[in-house]
């Protein structure tokens, strides 16, 4: 049994050195070498996207990196999955399209419009996620 002060020393000793791993790990992963979002290639375009993304209210239906609904499938890597033509083919389509019996919404993209979906879908794949997409890739196949 610890005497009062042990337990003092006990518990302000642990107290320091959590807080200093904790110092550590945050200046760690804050380091811009561990940086791992490729935000340097952020481009109009993928701006662009990210907000057709928003505005469509895409994650309603998909994911991406594992966030979002899962009725329709993953896209963090849909472009090498599916290339750059279908994906635009699909945005562009003044008829929605139906794959295995789910109706996506028909978005009549413009040129313009659907390329900027596929640069930032370009971007998201490219993000480094640390095996996240060996882990989803075999669920989107399956949903697709």
């Amino acid at each position: 049994m610890l005497s009062k002060s042990q337990a003092r020393a006990f518990f302000l000793g642990g107290t320091v050195v959590t807080f200093l791993v904790f110092i550590g790990l945050t200046v760690y992963s804050l380091a811009p070498s561990n940086d791992q979002t490729n935000h340097q290639n952020i481009t109009p375009q993928v701006i662009l996207g990210k907000e057709l993304w928003e505005s469509n209210n895409c994650m309603g239906c998909h994911s991406i990196m594992g966030e979002g609904a899962y009725y329709a499938p993953e896209l963090t890597k849909v472009v090498e999955r599916k290339g750059e033509g279908l994906i635009k083919a699909i945005l562009m389509s003044p008829v929605p399209w139906q794959p295995n019996g789910r109706k996506m919404v028909a978005y009549g993209m413009t040129e313009e419009e659907a390329e900027a979906m596929v640069e930032y879908f370009k971007w998201i794949g490219e993000i480094d996620l640390n095996g996240f997409d060996r882990i989803v890739s075999p669920l989107a196949k399956d949903q697709e």
